[in-house]
């Protein structure tokens, strides 16, 4: 008799930490293609003001990697942003759109402002980021999106991820998308709408 009421409570024990965020109203309500935590940060946007990581807490906000002397994909990256953006107002969604630079020894705030501007982005709610070392920006790329950041020996053009990042309100990146193509701008759209 004692054991059998030993090995429920045993049961129930085990049960209830295999649920307890279930127990605790924390249930992964962002469950995504995989869950990488998005490093603390305090970095410089277009208006030369910061903005923390933690000022996005609670709300959806897509991240990409660009930079403005970029020969090849940023340009392209940077329109569907735009496009991205439209889509999110048209839709009535509250999200955030973050481009961390990838070059910030050459791109000031006033410079990634134009950059974005000249693709038909606004910054009601898009920050252009910079104001932190190359190596900063490589190891915080690295441990929050797993991409990798390079500058090539004897080039002005730097390697980088194409993807945009959904994080999720409690600051997970949850799903990538190739940023240079346009008709993944809806996608992202109709993901945050299946998790509102």
């Amino acid at each position: 008799m004692k054991f059998n009421a030993l090995m429920m409570l045993f049961i129930a024990l085990f049960l209830a930490g295999c649920s307890g965020n279930i127990l605790n109203g924390d249930s992964n309500k962002y469950e995504g293609d995989f869950s990488y935590e998005v490093e603390d940060f305090t970095f410089t946007n277009q208006d030369g003001e910061e903005l923390s990581k933690s000022e996005l807490d609670g709300e959806f906000w897509i991240a990409d990697m660009i930079f403005t002397n970029c020969e090849t994909v940023c340009p392209s990256m940077t329109a569907n942003m735009a496009r991205l953006q439209g889509l999110l107002e048209e839709e009535n969604i509250d999200a955030e759109l973050v481009s961390f630079s990838v070059d910030p020894t050459n791109d000031s705030p006033e410079i990634l402002k134009q950059y974005i501007e000249d693709r038909g982005g606004t910054f009601d709610n898009w920050n252009a980021l910079t104001g932190y070392s190359d190596e900063d920006i490589k190891e915080f790329v690295n441990k929050s999106f797993k991409e990798l950041v390079e500058n090539p020996d004897n080039s002005d053009q730097v390697l980088h991820g194409t993807r945009f990042y959904l994080v999720s309100p409690d600051g997970n990146a949850i799903y990538r998308y190739n940023g240079q193509k346009a008709d993944n701008m809806q996608k992202i759209v109709e993901d945050i709408q299946s998790m509102n």
